[in-house]
């Protein structure tokens, strides 16, 4: 029987076989011997309706789990704290000695799942990431066992929390099990374990119904078999239920009706041998949740402690309440517990929260922790104090529980009076929840809010609130994709009045100028950037001239201008760099746009510099919506510069945060980026850099914006390297058009080289010579050596594949240009390519090895996956001594008919796995065939083989 101890709600459940359950119970042994023995961490997730025995069965895992000796930490979410920041995590590592707590660096940063308290400067995402890093310092001692109970009842922040240790694995013996009930679980909780259970990190298992033979043999002793199976078919299997009706036989017998109002009568029931002073310790018991403690309850009852000490132990000998190793009070079962709150009067439930309120208030403690007391002591008065208790909490958990802080902002303002008395208060906390709305991703409700804020401030006195409201919504505009809109709402706000403040102009223009530059028209606002620049110089307001400098730079590079672009950033970078952090101004924003845009200029050690500046001053000031951006800046500069170590890494954590944030531009962006670092990262033949581009362009869906653009230009690098030539042109040509007009032109050159390669591929020379001449004019214009150095690979690939010699000095030129603007990933390509262009000619030899050598080390120290296979590949040909360039007719005769057959298919641009489907072979039979293929005609790659049938029939 699965209702014991851990979950049984009568004294006649108490010590209840486990029955019906042998088989789940060795799954879960199973489980935690192997994370003894070391295994990765797992999540097992364990889910049933309510009283179907989860509990019972957890409680018999963690008692196997101590006797193994493993680490236990066991939490619990609740009913009537849904609101209170990673409570069921605080529960759990409420276990930890503080021994345990004193070994661990930097253990003040967890102080929000440790002691349940926000921590000025900390971050959510911070917040996954020392939780993570505590499992593992725990695990490096020896398994861990962390189970959270009743996850159904779990707060956003923990739900957020759990959702990245599966994404993101803890490298140590550490095993979650989750218990909850699925149709009670919210869409986000059971979304992430969807998702675990996809990549093999979650295995997930439903407890059903108890077999009727197995209750009947153990429970249905003295019972008539057909007054027993009417029980059991009216409990449905369900073991709490069918125990319930085994207790109420005499009512039962002749009618089993319904088993939850059976139940709740019985539960009820073992309250009525209680005295009206213990019952009310029950209540109050029950009322407190975590903050049940002896001194508690007396202070909430208005008793002494003696006595309350009786009551309990009285309580505690009938196993209606339960106390922990903490010291924690709860009652023996959640069922319990909402059923005699179901039975408290809604004002003595408030009575006693005010009660505590007040007490929390009198120690000092956190409003954080006061909050969820003060809350549910409100009725329908207004009340001042505790309208500043539920703003002060959310305002400390703004940056690690922005769900929670906009909550606690919603019950202050419910019940705020609508007078003028506190008509700019109203504002000001309707602004406040609106951002804090748009940080957890809800950001179509805060735009609703903030539109309600623009209208409440039409008068003068409040035109700072409303600037302010209409430059963040024209900002969670901008993250929806709504770019029109977000230019109507500026444009309607600057042409409010003849003479407006200056700088509100700035502050105007300045959110003009940032949706310009995302939705591409940033000529169309350039005069208008250029005024609100004299007039931050006019004033001295040095902060606001570097934030136009630095969307000015950023505008122009998009555009091609880069001399203009370079002047802008330099002007920048002298402000930015003078002001302080402390200073009073936002500098995240400023920094983040300075950042991209040296990216762009190939300033790549100042990019990374800014980036680095941006990130800690983001990370202190709880500015989560600029994260992602300047994470994605610093892995583009790694993925460039041959400096992969975390580039990977950030561009995980930023696709967290856009997964979080609503905002399917924001994921566009990433998803691109992504992209860009796993087809440098991973080796050939990894379809990780595929499925992201494929979700990239999925989710870009009709959009026209840079960003759709960069996303299927990603595809296309994608494609070409999982060698679908064919793919690969058809999504460059996706991107910027017939002309490639749509194209980000500071970029267009790397583009063309993609389509360059994908033309060659495919036979279309002529094609592929035209896009190489237009890459050498788009590369002149902007004066970059990077693009310069896609220009001449463009060419010399051309060269390659005609047979003709001079294509190893363009390679070679290429490298150089790479190594000038530290673009090492792409010097150490060049390199390569310039070695396999010279093999087979003995005079070049040593000049082919010093280019290998020299490409192979930068390949290694970059940890770039895709220059490792490349530099293998190159390495074969060069020890072959044969020249591969020009392959000869007699060695496509030397192939099979059915060799011969998957050589026309590759030069027709199939993959693979698509020519295993037309010849109905499996993949590895292909690629064995093509093995043979490359070894007779002396070819290493696709691209070869193309050329080589294609110039022989």
């Amino acid at each position: 029987m699965t209702v014991g101890p851990a979950e049984s709600e009568s004294p006649a459940y108490h010590g209840t076989p486990l029955v019906g359950r042998d088989a789940e119970l060795a799954w879960l042994d199973r489980a935690v011997r192997r994370v003894g023995e070391g295994c990765g961490l797992k999540v097992l997730d364990l889910t049933g309706e309510a009283g179907i025995g989860k509990s019972r069965l957890i409680t018999e895992v963690c008692l196997s789990a101590r006797r193994r000796g493993l680490t236990l930490l066991r939490g619990r979410a609740t009913e009537y704290e849904r609101h209170v920041p990673f409570l069921p995590f605080t529960d759990a590592f409420a276990d930890l000695r503080q021994a345990d707590l004193d070994e661990i660096p930097d253990a003040g940063g967890l102080a929000p799942v440790l002691h349940g308290r926000p921590l000025d400067g900390v971050d959510r995402f911070g917040v996954h990431r020392a939780t993570s890093a505590l499992l593992a310092r725990l695990g490096g001692r020896g398994p861990v066992l962390l189970v959270l109970d009743d996850l159904h009842w779990a707060d956003p922040a923990s739900v957020d929390l759990l959702d990245y240790l599966i994404r993101h694995p803890v490298p140590a013996p550490v095993l979650i099990v989750v218990a909850r009930r699925p149709r009670q679980s919210p869409v986000p909780l059971a979304a992430g374990l969807a998702r675990g259970g996809e990549s093999g990190t979650v295995i997930a298992h439903a407890l059903g119904p108890l077999a009727a033979d197995a209750c009947a043999e153990h429970l249905g002793a003295g019972v008539p078999p057909k007054e027993f199976e009417a029980l059991y078919t009216a409990s449905e299997g369900n073991p709490l239920y069918l125990l319930a009706l085994l207790q109420a036989r005499p009512a039962s017998a002749a009618d089993p009706t319904s088993p939850p109002r059976l139940l709740d009568a019985l539960l009820l029931d073992e309250l009525v041998p209680l005295s009206d002073r213990q019952r009310r310790t029950v209540e109050t018991v029950a009322v407190l949740g975590g903050h049940a403690t002896t001194d508690m309850i007396a202070a909430a009852d208005g008793r002494m402690e003696d006595e309350v000490l009786d009551d309990l132990r009285l309580l505690l000998a009938k196993d209606l309440v339960r106390i922990d190793g903490a010291g924690r009070l709860a009652l023996r079962h959640p069922v319990l517990r909402s059923l005699v709150r179901s039975q408290i009067e809604p004002w003595r439930q408030a009575a006693m929260h005010r009660t505590v309120a007040d007490r929390l208030a009198r120690v000092d403690a956190s409003a954080a922790e006061q909050a969820h007391h003060v809350e549910h002591a409100l009725t329908t008065a207004w009340d001042r104090r505790a309208a500043e208790v539920l703003v002060k909490a959310a305002g400390q958990s703004a940056g690690t529980a922005p769900e929670s802080s906009a909550h606690w902002l919603e019950v202050a303002l419910r019940y705020m009076p609508r007078t003028s008395e506190y008509a700019t208060w109203r504002r000001a906390l309707i602004l406040q929840r609106a951002h804090a709305l748009a940080v957890c991703g809800r950001l179509r409700e805060s735009r609703a809010l903030l539109h309600e804020v623009i209208a409440l401030s039409a008068d003068d006195e409040a035109t700072s609130t409303r600037i302010v409201a209409v430059a963040l919504c024209s900002g969670v505009e901008r993250h929806l994709g709504q770019y029109p809109e977000a230019m109507a709402l500026l444009r309607r706000e600057m042409a409010r009045r003849p003479e407006p403040n200056l700088a509100e102009v700035i502050a105007l223009t300045l959110a003009l100028g940032s949706v310009a530059v995302q939705d591409g028209s940033y000529r169309q606002v350039r005069n208008e950037m250029d005024h609100a620049l004299s007039l931050a110089r006019t004033l001295g307001d040095e902060a606001s001239e570097a934030g136009l400098l630095a969307v000015a730079a950023l505008g122009e590079v998009v555009d091609g201008e880069t001399t203009l672009a370079l002047e802008h950033v330099r002007h920048a970078v002298a402000l930015l760099d003078a002001l302080p952090d402390d200073g009073g101004a936002d500098l995240c924003e400023p920094l983040t746009r300075l950042a991209y845009a040296e990216v762009q200029l190939e300033r790549f050690a100042e990019a990374d510099r800014h980036a680095d500046r941006g990130l800690a001053l983001a990370r202190r000031t709880g500015r989560t919506s600029v994260l992602p951006y300047l994470l994605l800046c610093k892995a583009q500069v790694g993925s460039h510069t041959g400096h992969l170590a975390h580039a990977l890494g950030q561009v995980e954590e930023a696709e967290e945060i856009a997964r979080g944030f609503g905002s399917e531009e924001l994921l566009v962006l990433t998803l691109g980026i992504k992209t860009q670092v796993l087809t440098v990262v991973c080796p050939a033949g990894d379809p990780r850099p595929m499925a992201a581009a494929d979700e990239a362009v999925a989710r870009a869906g009709l959009r026209g914006n840079w960003l759709a653009t960069n996303a299927w230009g990603m595809m296309g690098l994608a494609a070409l390297l999982a060698g679908d030539p064919r793919r690969a042109r058809e999504a460059v040509l996706r991107a910027g058009g017939p002309d490639l007009a749509g194209v980000q032109v500071s970029k267009r050159p790397m583009f063309l080289e993609v389509l360059v390669d994908a033309c060659l591929t495919l036979g279309k020379r002529e094609e592929a010579l035209a896009w190489a001449e237009r890459a050498r004019t788009d590369a002149e214009a902007l004066d970059l050596p990077g693009q310069r150095a896609a220009a001449l690979r463009c060419a010399a690939s051309a060269r390659w594949m005609a047979g003709d010699q001079g294509a190893a000095e363009l390679y070679l030129e290429a490298a150089a240009e790479s190594e000038r603007s530290g673009l090492g990933f792409w010097a150490a390509y060049s390199l390569l390519l310039a070695a396999r262009a010279m093999a087979g000619r003995p005079a070049l030899a040593p000049k082919a090895e010093a280019a290998w050598h020299r490409g192979s080390e930068l390949a290694e120290a970059s940890g770039a996956g895709a220059l490792v296979s490349l530099a293998e590949a190159v390495r074969a040909e060069l020890a072959s001594g044969a020249v591969r360039h020009v392959p000869r007719l007699e060695a496509l005769a030397a192939l099979t008919p059915r060799e011969r057959e998957v050589a026309n298919l590759v030069s027709q641009g199939l993959t693979s796995v698509q020519i295993a489907d037309r010849l109905f072979l499996s993949r590895r039979t292909i690629e064995s065939h093509l093995s043979r293929v490359y070894r007779k005609t002396g070819v290493t790659t696709r691209i070869a083989l193309a050329v080589l049938v294609a110039g022989h029939g």
